[in-house]
């Protein structure tokens, strides 16, 4: 599926209610974004090349089929990489860095594996940080951000996530990482106040995160809150949105057309 850039994170959220296992993106160059969702025969509808509306989005839709070897293939998409002189973040079947903290998340799980721009940008942000009490991982996906604050020495940490599928991959992420995060079920649209505690991560898409910040926190808001997630040009309306709860923008990075913010609220 093929979108005009701008429409992207649209149309990544229609299609995460239809793949909750996660979506292969692809940068294909110009103003046009690649989604790529993958099933065994009869799983995804046979269709020709047809154009449909996501969200109001005209998308380019293209049925192929996947050579017998994509069991390996698929791997060499999912490459280490390394956050600072902290962090290493590997797929199972690549060995542990010599000096870094080891991360190995399943890429075959859920959503997140580390790679994406947003979920570096927040692992960058995060472990720039000295630990510092408890965390709270909205929309936990694979459990990368809650297992990589659980190495760094913050605890106690939890996250949250509305797919089932999701809190499983978090918790066999965090066993098979030898740390301990209590995830759980949590509906961020229809929930009410979200989780909080002193650092919150929030690696959401837009809506998500505008729909935290007007039902608030279910308890104090957050010392620090670490959100992703955002196009660039979408920062500063996702900032203004925390406001009100004290948080106030301290640091922001990017990395191609997405942006990540550190909201601290004053001691």
């Amino acid at each position: 599926m093929r979108v005009r850039r701008e429409d992207a994170d649209v149309v990544l959220a229609e299609l995460l209610e239809l793949a909750p296992g996660g979506v292969e993106e692809a940068d294909v160059g110009g103003d046009v974004v690649e989604y790529a969702v993958y099933g065994a025969p009869g799983e995804l509808p046979d269709l020709p090349a047809v154009h449909a509306a996501a969200g109001g989005a005209l998308v380019e839709v293209v049925t192929t089929e996947v050579a017998d070897d994509w069991a390996d293939r698929w791997r060499q998409f999912h490459r280490p990489i390394a956050i600072g002189d902290r962090l290493y973040v590997r797929p199972p079947w690549e060995p542990a860095h010599a000096t870094l903290l080891d991360l190995v998340i399943d890429p075959g799980q859920a959503f997140g594996t580390g790679a994406h721009h947003t979920t570096r940008l927040c692992l960058e942000l995060l472990a720039e940080r000295e630990p510092d009490g408890a965390v709270m991982d909205l929309g936990c996906g694979s459990g990368v951000l809650a297992i990589a604050a659980a190495k760094l020495g913050w605890g106690p940490v939890a996250g949250v996530d509305h797919e089932l599928e999701s809190v499983r991959a978090t918790a066999e992420n965090a066993q098979a990482n030898e740390v301990e995060v209590a995830a759980s079920r949590f509906d961020l649209i229809r929930g009410g106040p979200a989780p909080t505690a002193p650092l919150v991560l929030a690696n959401l898409l837009r809506p998500l995160l505008l729909c935290v910040a007007r039902a608030g926190f279910d308890g104090e808001p957050p010392q620090l809150l670490i959100a992703s997630g955002l196009l660039s040009h979408e920062a500063d309306e996702v900032a203004a949105a925390f406001a009100p709860h004290g948080l106030q923008e301290t640091d922001r990075r990017q990395s191609a057309e997405w942006s990540a913010l550190a909201l601290r609220r004053p001691v």
